[in-house]
């Protein structure tokens, strides 16, 4: 992928070009089903100051990303949060303009993700061109910490994006790199 020579820059188009799609979008693994050390340090991240009230919720259509979400909003909910949205989308789309919309709407505190990474980089590039998403209150379940995905969006469009492991560590993305962080308590 060629990033533009200013990051600031915005591309013509939201949509990831034909061939970076063939280049990083090749042999992505399908999402798989949360852990429940993935959703608690998940929960753990959203424990910031100041702590998010409202979220919205978006997710691949595939079962594991589907239910990923669903646990979300039932721990969510539990803890006393509320739910604005509970936005799929598919794998593939023309523009990505509904969902993105759908998923800003009502101005929630943050933003949860659970997906494959080819349609939620899809979807990523269409928030940062269209909406006011903001990828620094955004989180993210295991599936996403996938190096392909800033290479698909540009390595500016998801600064600050932070999300689970499996395992209940931690990632973020920083200037287009996903770093993984273990769990608390963990030696690496």
């Amino acid at each position: 992928m060629s990033p533009p020579a200013d990051p600031s820059e915005t591309p013509l188009s939201p949509l990831a070009s034909a061939d970076d799609v063939t280049t990083y979008a090749r042999d992505l693994p399908a999402p798989q089903p949360h852990t429940e050390a993935e959703l608690e340090a998940l929960l753990g991240l959203l424990a910031m100051k100041p702590q998010p009230r409202t979220v919205a919720i978006g997710h691949s259509r595939d079962g594991p990303s589907s239910a990923a979400a669903e646990a979300f909003a039932s721990a969510w909910q539990a803890r006393g949060g509320q739910v604005l949205a509970v936005v799929p989308w598919p794998e593939t789309a023309a523009s990505w303009l509904r969902p993105a919309t759908r998923l800003t709407a009502g101005g929630p505190d943050a933003w949860v993700i659970a997906a494959g990474v080819l349609g939620f980089a899809q979807l990523a590039r269409r928030l940062r061109h269209s909406t006011d998403f903001d990828p620094a209150r955004a989180f993210a379940f295991a599936t996403l910490s996938d190096s392909r995905l800033t290479a698909l969006t540009g390595p500016a469009a998801l600064h600050g994006l932070r999300g689970a492991s499996a395992d209940g560590g931690t990632w973020d993305v920083r200037r287009g790199w996903i770093t993984s962080y273990p769990r608390t308590g963990e030696r690496v």
